[in-house]
């Protein structure tokens, strides 16, 4: 495309389409870390069991991990900006509900519909963007603000819930998205512009079933393993129906004339590394935010609201090099960033594993967050350019679907992998020290977080060895993407 066809084709408006966009990424990415620190309070005021306190995160996680794939195919084919609007409307209500819910049932439904309308706000985002910003150096920009708050809006997230549940309520945490998502809505309706898929739109019914009654049993599986263990026969069940369900959604992709997920967009090297890698990271990079949680309000003794402030250098890595890594990628291209900023990352968590009950956070804990952030931050706004490469505008939506799929199904595989090897290396230690009486708990609790650690930076350089083969696109990757996306 020529630089005048590219000038003629500039959206006016393109920037303020960002800002809106950038609104409701946040609030999808804040939703899935804000409950943590507010599922106590809401415990004792709803009368939650904690057998049941898991599916106040639960709930969410399996509505949006399980719909992302047909939520990008609605995108795509009833329009990008209707779905989007229609996914703001449909978050701001469930948040309402879950603000207001008088039962623990109430919330764990209002929190599974806040899923469902995530699955459908998510892709069509993602999927707005790449339609809207044609010039490749300003998509960087671009994908480097969504990526700053993909990495950054979980930290922001427990900084949030903290404060409203420390000095307003815990209702808070969910009322807040409302007028934000109402906002976003009324900022949409002047701003953001439709697009949608040419050609067949028809839907991939069987197919529909299949990924998305796979997804979800995969998704469950990974969490009754994470509190069930992976022997238990329920976990196993899941696990077992997943793959059959997923091998017979595959087999109809490549039979169908109009799949929901088209192996096309798959198969090609770079978008197929960018997913892999995607689900590895997300697997590893859950860790620090799950055990580092633990570790400073059970050992250090930090309250909700100061654990949540303690992620800060993490959220402030992420946004400096975010702009760093947008400013470099049309000039390097994807693969010198992503490489080096998971080896980066993967140090990082490795320092992690010097830490004890005894040493301090601004010795042993900053460092190694202002390390990992910096070499995530390298790798997500990359990561979001790579997924969408050369992807025809008919595919969009559920290409971008397809990258929070495999963020979600990474991080809920880290949680259940993760908390098995920590509480197995936490027993080990406990067994095998007992000289250290009432002081071997606080130990032994560590030595766990740090073995997940290792483990967490294990998959960081998987990450990178992944990419380091998958990726072959070079700086001129967003040139590419743009001919094709922009048609």
């Amino acid at each position: 495309m020529s630089k005048q066809a590219q000038g003629q084709t500039l959206d006016p408006t393109r920037w303020r389409t960002l800002f809106v966009v950038a609104i409701s990424q946040l609030m999808i990415v804040l939703d899935s870390s804000i409950m943590n620190i507010a599922i106590p309070s809401a415990k004792i005021d709803l009368g939650i069991s904690d057998a049941n306190q898991q599916w106040v995160i639960t709930a969410y996680t399996l509505a949006f991990g399980s719909l992302l794939l047909l939520g990008g195919r609605i995108g795509d084919y009833m329009g990008r900006k209707k779905i989007f609007l229609i996914g703001l409307a449909g978050f701001a209500l469930a948040s309402a509900l879950g603000g207001i819910a008088s039962t623990q049932g109430l919330l764990f439904a209002s929190r599974a519909l806040q899923g469902v309308f995530a699955a459908l706000l998510a892709p069509a985002a993602l999927a707005i963007i790449s339609v809207t910003f044609t010039v490749p150096s300003e998509r960087a920009k671009a994908f480097g603000v969504i990526g700053a708050i993909s990495g950054g809006g979980a930290a922001i997230g427990l900084i949030l819930g903290g404060t409203l549940t420390e000095y307003a309520s815990w209702r808070w945490c969910l009322g807040v998205n409302t007028p934000i998502a109402v906002i976003a809505g009324i900022l949409a309706l002047k701003f953001v512009h439709e697009s949608k898929a040419a050609g067949d739109n028809t839907y991939d019914i069987p197919g529909v079933i299949t990924a998305t009654s796979g997804l979800f049993a995969l998704t469950y599986g990974f969490n009754e393993a994470a509190t069930k263990g992976w022997s238990n026969s329920l976990t196993i069940s899941f696990f077992v129906a997943a793959a059959i369900l997923l091998i017979i959604f595959v087999i109809i992709e490549s039979k169908v004339a109009n799949p929901l997920m088209p192996l096309r967009v798959i198969t090609e090297r770079n978008r197929g590394g960018s997913y892999l890698g995607s689900l590895v990271v997300g697997a590893g990079l859950f860790s620090m935010f799950l055990f580092l949680g633990l570790y400073l309000q059970v050992i250090l003794g930090f309250s909700p609201l100061k654990s949540g402030f303690a992620f800060l250098p993490f959220t402030a890595g992420i946004i400096i090099f975010a702009g760093v890594a947008s400013q470099l990628l049309p000039k390097v291209g994807p693969k010198p960033l992503m490489v080096p900023g998971l080896i980066f990352a993967g140090i990082g968590l490795l320092l992690l594993t010097r830490i004890t009950p005894d040493t301090g956070y601004f010795t042993h804990v900053v460092p190694s967050l202002l390390i990992m952030s910096s070499g995530m931050a390298l790798v997500f706004i990359p990561l979001t350019s790579t997924s969408l490469h050369a992807v025809s505008s008919h595919d969009t939506g559920v290409a971008s679907a397809m990258l929070n799929t495999s963020q979600q199904i990474g991080g809920s595989l880290g949680t259940a992998l993760l908390n098995t090897v920590s509480a197995t290396a936490a027993a080990t230690y406990a067994a095998s020290n007992t000289e250290l009486g009432k002081m071997v708990q606080p130990f032994a609790m560590t030595h766990g977080f740090t073995v997940a650690f290792k483990f967490s930076a294990v998959l960081l350089f998987i990450g990178a060895v992944v990419l380091f083969f998958f990726i072959n696109i070079g700086k001129d990757s967003l040139v590419e993407t743009e001919g094709v996306i922009a048609h």
